[in-house]
């Protein structure tokens, strides 16, 4: 008998009660393209079918053995109580299957405790159950298993831009010959050609993550429907079959689940999640990166549409093709996103933690940051003495419009190249601000201006303790006065471009705020702008 239809008599006689030593609630089997599973009630059985792809080989009794072995050690990571053991599969002399130890080992399955369908995370949301602490639960659980996550030279060789490029590639060439049939032409090329950018532009980033020790061993398959909140947090059916679909960035794992949330309809909790998590891991920089890997994310289950269409029965075919569009809909949004630049205008009274936060999203972001206070001192631009007072030397009006006229143009060289940038000024003035969103709008560019504030005492105190140490910036308490009076509210931004920050609170929550709410601004703007171009 073939190993596979000795499977097929295995799964047989799997589906008749009578088969299990203990009792059985509306037995029903699900079938994969890997694995077939038995649910009983309160116990599943997953087998692995002799099978071998490309990503897998599952042809031989004792990889079958390993593999379910693997299974149960990896996923025992993120769940308790739920994989209880690997049990063997027998044959008796006259042919007939147990699990009851007469007979010839013949195959194995994993034995687990069977989780009720309405605890998934995908039926809660279904279902309108979530909450916010629920979510940030989750995040903090995750934080701490990818902090404590196995980590070692091969691992962290999946990290690196020239294995990420070599991943995406591929996908790019198994999808090649659906362009036109499945895939809109237009928007795949897009894709492809700012992926590729992407990655060649933040080489740095990704080499730098390896280093600080971002790559782990993860999950592989973060989807809604593998979490449970079911006797606390239970995450499920990791891949155990290839280590390759397993190593990485946890940004490759996150991103995973953010894209999923998003496809099933729940952006609102996609963004959360994120947020959420970036708090708890205090890995800021994710936001430079999920919206690159949720494209790659979308682009893999496009191709698992894509494959099965091919081989699907005709009335399956359609549903499948809908489905991998609405994929490539969602890694085409994610692209915009990532590869359209933004000028971000960090705007506000002096002291009020503009220049620190500046810095801060400069490095985490990987873009450049233009100052007012280092053009003043740096370029051609001349002021006076710093203790004069405010509207002569430094702060003289001539001179302020000079400044941000170089700022601009500083913005505009940059934001031509493609690449974001970031300019940091007062901006206390409505023209200078109107000239940034022109600029913006010239240029087909992102917009967000964040206005730092805080107290009016802390300002004080701030500007006070500048009189004791030299730094760029020429402001001082003398000044304070005259730069309140002076100060144009911002009234005339919509509140798709412009949000406040509060100083008062320490950096590190600042900036992951900051970047909350620009990654927002972004999103709308770009959902403003595909709106524009239906």
């Amino acid at each position: 008998m073939s190993s596979y239809k000795r499977f097929e008599a295995i799964c047989q006689a799997m589906s008749h009660p009578a088969f299990y030593p203990h009792a059985v609630d509306n037995l029903k089997r699900i079938d994969t393209h890997i694995s077939s599973v038995f649910l009983t009630g309160e116990w599943v059985y997953k087998l692995k079918k002799p099978v071998y792809l490309d990503f897998l080989d599952f042809r031989q009794l004792e990889q079958r053995k390993e593999f379910c072995g693997q299974e149960l050690d990896l996923n025992r990571r993120l769940s308790h109580g739920i994989y209880h053991t690997v049990v063997e599969i027998f044959e008796s002399e006259n042919g007939r299957f147990s699990l009851q130890g007469n007979g010839r080992i013949v195959d194995y399955a994993v034995k687990m405790r069977q989780l009720p369908d309405s605890a998934s995370l995908k039926a809660l949301l279904r279902e309108g159950k979530v909450g916010q602490r629920q979510m940030e639960t989750l995040a903090q659980t995750l934080a701490a298993f990818y902090q404590k996550g196995r980590r070692n030279h091969d691992i962290d060789h999946f990290g690196r831009p020239d294995v990420i490029s070599y991943n995406m590639e591929e996908n790019f060439r198994q999808l090649k010959p659906f362009i036109g049939e499945v895939l809109v032409k237009e928007k795949w090329n897009f894709l492809c050609r700012v992926s590729c950018s992407f990655l060649d532009h933040h080489r740095g980033l990704f080499e730098r993550r390896v280093k600080e020790g971002h790559v782990r061993d993860g999950h592989g398959d973060l989807r809604a429907d593998h979490i449970y909140f079911y006797e606390g947090i239970q995450i499920i059916d990791c891949i155990e079959f290839n280590d390759r679909f397993r190593y990485g960035d946890a940004a490759v794992d996150l991103a995973f689940l953010y894209m999923d949330l998003e496809h099933l309809g729940y952006p609102e909790w996609s963004r959360f999640f994120i947020s959420s998590y970036v708090t708890a891991a205090n890995d800021p920089e994710l936001y430079t990166l999920i919206d690159f890997y949720a494209a790659y994310r979308a682009i893999v289950r496009l191709k698992i549409d894509i494959f099965r269409y091919k081989e699907a029965e005709s009335k399956k075919r359609e549903f499948l093709k809908q489905d991998a569009l609405l994929y490539l809909e969602q890694a085409y949004r994610y692209a915009i996103r990532f590869a359209r630049p933004t000028l971000w205008v960090l705007c506000g009274l002096p002291a009020t933690g503009k220049s620190s936060l500046g810095k801060a999203l400069s490095k985490v972001l990987s873009i450049d940051l233009f100052q007012s206070d280092r053009v003043r001192k740096t370029s051609r631009i001349t002021g006076g003495n710093e203790t004069e007072p405010f509207g002569q030397g430094s702060y003289r009006l001539g001179l302020r419009h000079k400044v941000y006229n170089e700022l601009l143009n500083y913005a505009h060289e940059t934001l031509k190249t493609g690449h974001s940038v970031i300019l940091d000024a007062t901006f206390s003035r409505r023209k200078w601000r109107d000239e940034a969103r022109r600029l913006a709008n010239d240029l087909d560019t992102n917009l967000i201006f964040v206005e730092a504030v805080c107290k009016e005492d802390t300002i004080r105190a701030r500007l006070k303790s500048r009189e004791e140490m030299s730094g760029l910036s020429d402001a001082r308490l003398d000044h304070l006065p005259d730069m309140l009076e002076n100060f144009e509210p911002i009234v005339e931004l919509p509140n798709t471009t412009h949000f406040k920050i509060s100083s008062q609170e320490p950096p590190e929550p600042m900036l992951i705020k900051t970047l909350s709410k620009g990654f927002d601004r972004k999103r709308r703007q770009v959902i403003q702008l595909l709106g524009a171009n239906i």
